[in-house]
C-alpha cells in the first residue's frame, strides 16, 4: 500500500509540473525557469543520492561523457521544449501528447541500432502495434481538436510540435540511457542536472535571467523544484523497489487525469475531444505495457514519466 501511495504521489507531482509550469511562464521565460529549476534542485538531489544510493563516484566519472549527452537530451532539451510548448498549448494537451511517448520508444527500440541503446533491437508484437496505432490516432485527434482537416487550413499549433520534439528527445534519452548500468538513477539525475546547469548558465546570463516577480510565482517555482524535480524521483524509485516495474508503469496514466483536474482551478477546461484522445492514448499505453516482450518500466522524467522498455530482468528506471 505504501508503494501505491508513492506511485500516485509521484505522478501527481509530475502532472503539477505541466499546470504550474504553464502558470509561472507568465513571469519567467522558459530558459530561466529551466535554469532556476535545476540549479535549486541540485543540492537536495545530491544529498538524497549520497544518503540513499551511496554511489561509486569513480563509476560516475567513467560514464561522464554519456551522462553529459543524457543531460543535454533529457534534463536540458526535454525541459526547455516542454516549457516553450506550454507557452502555446494547454497543459492537458501537452500531457496527452506526452503520454504517447511509450509508442515512440517502442518504435525507436525496433529501429535504432542495438549498440546505441545498450542492447539488442526489439521487435514489435501485435499488441504493441495496435497500441502504437491507437496512440497516434489519439494524438492526431488532440492536436487537430477533432477536426482532421484543420492541419491543411491552419497548420499545427507550435506548442504541439514542440511537445512532439520533447518526446523525441526523451525517447532517445531513455534508450541511450540503458547503456549505463553502474550509476544509480538519482545519482545519474544529479550529475545530468549539474551538466544542464553548467550548459545553461552562460545562455541564461546572456539572454538575461527573469526571476519570479511575486510571492505566488516564487511559490510555484518552489513547487517545481521540490516536488517534480526531487520528490517524484525519490518516491518513484522507492516504489519500484517494492512492486513489479510493469505494474508501476500503468500508474503513469494517472498523469493525464491529474493534469486535467489540477488545471480546472486555473481555467484550463476539458473538451470532449481531449477526453476521446486521452482514452485512446491511455488504452495505447496499456496495450504497450502488456505487449512488450520485456517488462515495461516507467522512467521518471524531468517533467513527466514516460515508459521505457527495459532489459530482462527488470531493473531500476534509467534516467
Amino acid at each position: 500500500m505504501r508503494a501505491v501511495v508513492f506511485l500516485v504521489l509521484a505522478t501527481l507531482f509530475w502532472a503539477g509540473n505541466f499546470v504550474f509550469g504553464a502558470t509561472v511562464l507568465e513571469s519567467v521565460d522558459p530558459i530561466s525557469l529551466t535554469w532556476i529549476r535545476w540549479l535549486l534542485a541540485l543540492v537536495p538531489l545530491a544529498i538524497v543520492a549520497q544518503l540513499v544510493e551511496k554511489p561509486n563516484w569513480r563509476a560516475v566519472l567513467r560514464h561522464l561523457p554519456l551522462l553529459g549527452l543524457l543531460g543535454v537530451l533529457g534534463i536540458t532539451g526535454y525541459s526547455l521544449l516542454l516549457y516553450f510548448a506550454l507557452g502555446f498549448t494547454s497543459p492537458l494537451n501537452a500531457s496527452l501528447i506526452n503520454a504517447v511517448n511509450p509508442a515512440l520508444i517502442v518504435i525507436l527500440a525496433a529501429v535504432l541500432p542495438g549498440a546505441l541503446q545498450g542492447g539488442h533491437r526489439e521487435g514489435i508484437g501485435w499488441r504493441s502495434a495496435l497500441g502504437i496505432v491507437l496512440g497516434l490516432i489519439g494524438v492526431v485527434i488532440v492536436i487537430t481538436d477533432g477536426d482532421l482537416l484543420a492541419i491543411t487550413r491552419t497548420g499545427l499549433n507550435p506548442g504541439d510540435l514542440l511537445i512532439l520534439g520533447a518526446i523525441l528527445a526523451w525517447s532517445i534519452y531513455t534508450l541511450v540511457g540503458r547503456r549505463i548500468h553502474e550509476v544509480p538513477p538519482i545519482t545519474a539525475t544529479t550529475v545530468q542536472a549539474a551538466i544542464a546547469v553548467a550548459l545553461l548558465t552562460p545562455v541564461a546570463l546572456i539572454n538575461g535571467v527573469t526571476w519570479p516577480d511575486s510571492v505566488p510565482s516564487w511559490a510555484t517555482v518552489g513547487y517545481i523544484v521540490i516536488f517534480p524535480s526531487v520528490g517524484a524521483y525519490v518516491l518513484w524509485n522507492a516504489a519500484t523497489r517494492r512492486v513489479p516495474a510493469a505494474t508501476a508503469s500503468i500508474y503513469i496514466n494517472l498523469m493525464v487525469v491529474f493534469t486535467a483536474l489540477l488545471g480546472l482551478p486555473f481555467g484550463f477546461g476539458i473538451s470532449w475531444v481531449q477526453v476521446l484522445g486521452g482514452l485512446l492514448v491511455i488504452g495505447a499505453v496499456v496495450l504497450l505495457a502488456r505487449g512488450a516482450k520485456t517488462p515495461a518500466v516507467a522512467a521518471p522524467a524531468p517533467a513527466t514519466g514516460p515508459i521505457e522498455i527495459a532489459e530482462h530482468p527488470p531493473r531500476k528506471p534509467a534516467l
